[in-house]
Parts: structure tokens; sequence; C-alpha cells
């Protein structure tokens, strides 16, 4: 099969940076000065409007034309960066100056605020709101309904949950609170709020609220102090770099 460029007539693209191999379906919309690297898609169809191209002709059935048909297209903002391998599905909005790394996803409905790094193969599943000036590691899952207020850090392979007792089907919120810092490999189960401005050690498991400034560590979290003494040992940590 042979690989080439798919740009839908529908689709306002107004940056000239764009790779030979990537598809763009819909009435997308991409702003200046944006990178789309190559082997990104943009505006995938969610799987209703997928099942739909079961009863649709096209010319030679064409499945870019079909995908075409009957996505809704994404919004990618100014000056950003989506490298080879993305997939942003269609009703995503994307702010300004957000960067991706490779081999993300990123479902339907969710937005993504100015200003946000998201890592290489993190998964972010629909429904989610997610805040400006996040740096997400990579190998982070974000499930459905998620909540993320502006500049959280979430550590690589960090797993946020969204049932608690899977597979219910009911889906419930969890919400991480501005400024939060989420360190490797935490898992956050479903439903838990982070406080602001908290901090959750490396490897821990939060089955409890976190409040705001308050650091949590273990398996289930507990308590153990501060975040203003979490800032002290970091800005001590830092004026002894040679």
């Amino acid at each position: 099969m042979k690989l080439s460029r798919f740009i839908s007539d529908r689709a306002l693209i107004k940056t000239s940076l764009l790779g030979s191999l990537i598809k763009i379906y819909g009435n997308t919309v991409v702003g200046e000065d944006t990178i789309i690297d190559n082997m990104v898609i943009l505006g995938y169809p969610r799987r209703d409007n997928l099942l739909k191209t079961l009863n649709i002709q096209v010319p030679q059935q064409n499945f870019d034309l079909l995908l075409d048909e009957v996505s809704e297209g994404c919004e990618v903002g100014k000056r950003c960066i989506i490298r080879y391998g993305c997939v942003i599905y269609e009703k995503v909005n994307i702010g300004d100056d957000v960067q991706f790394g490779h081999y993300v996803v990123v479902r339907e409905n969710t937005k993504i605020g100015a200003s946000s790094v998201i890592g290489s193969y993190t998964i972010i599943e629909g429904e989610c709101d997610l805040g400006c000036h996040l740096n997400v590691q990579s190998n982070v899952f974000i499930p459905k309904g998620t909540v993320i207020e502006d500049h959280v850090f979430l550590g690589p392979n960090v797993v946020i949950t969204n049932d608690k007792y899977p597979p219910s089907g009911r889906i419930i919120t969890t919400k991480i609170c501005r400024g939060a810092i989420i360190a490797a490999n935490a898992i956050i189960i479903a439903g838990v709020k982070i406080g602001a401005n908290s901090f959750v050690a490396a490897g821990s498991i939060v089955t409890r609220d976190v409040p705001e400034g308050v650091m949590v560590k273990g398996t289930p979290a507990k308590p153990f102090g501060h975040i203003d003494e979490f800032l002290r040992k970091k800005e001590k940590y830092l004026e002894e770099r040679p």
C-alpha cells in the first residue's frame, strides 16, 4: 500500500510545516507556525462515527475519504509541535505552544491548555479537561473524564484511574488541582482529588484525597510533610549543583 499525505478539503491549515505522510480529516484547524511531523493523524473519528463508514460509498472505497466524510475535525493552536506517530481524535482542542512527544494518543472531546508538554507514548482518553503549562512525562495514562488544572507535573509512568470496581462501567472523575506534583510510577485511584500544590512521592498508590500543600507517600499513600519542606530541599539541591 502506498502511503501518502491526505488533507481534507474542509480543513483550514495555517502552517506550511507539514510532514509528507500525514492525515488531516474533517474541518480541522491548525494554527500558524505549528509543526506537524510525519505519520501524524489529526481529526481521527471516534468509534460511533467510524462505524458510519460501513454505510458510505466513496470513489474506489478510498479509506481516507471515508474517514474524512465522518470526521468532525479537531483544533490545534499556534506554534505547536506534534511529533511522529501522534494520533489526535476529532473534537480535541489543543491550545497554543503545546508540544507532544512521539506516539501520543488524544481521544475525542479533550481539551489541552496552552504551553503544555505531553511526553511520548502518553494516552489521554476522551472527555478530559487539561489545563495550561502542564508537564506530562512519557508513558502517562490519563483516563476518560479526568480534570487536571494548570501547572501540574506528572512524572513518567503515572497512572490515573476512573473506575473503582473495574470494569463496572461507572466512570467517576479524578481531579488533580493546580500546581500538584506527582512523581514517577504513582497510581491515583478513581475519584481521588489531589489538592493544589501537593506532592505525591514516586511509586505511591493514592487511595484518598490529598489535602492542599501536603506531601504523601507509600502504599496506600499517607501524609509525611508539607510542600514547603519539599521546596526548601529542592532549592538547597539546586544551590549545591556544580
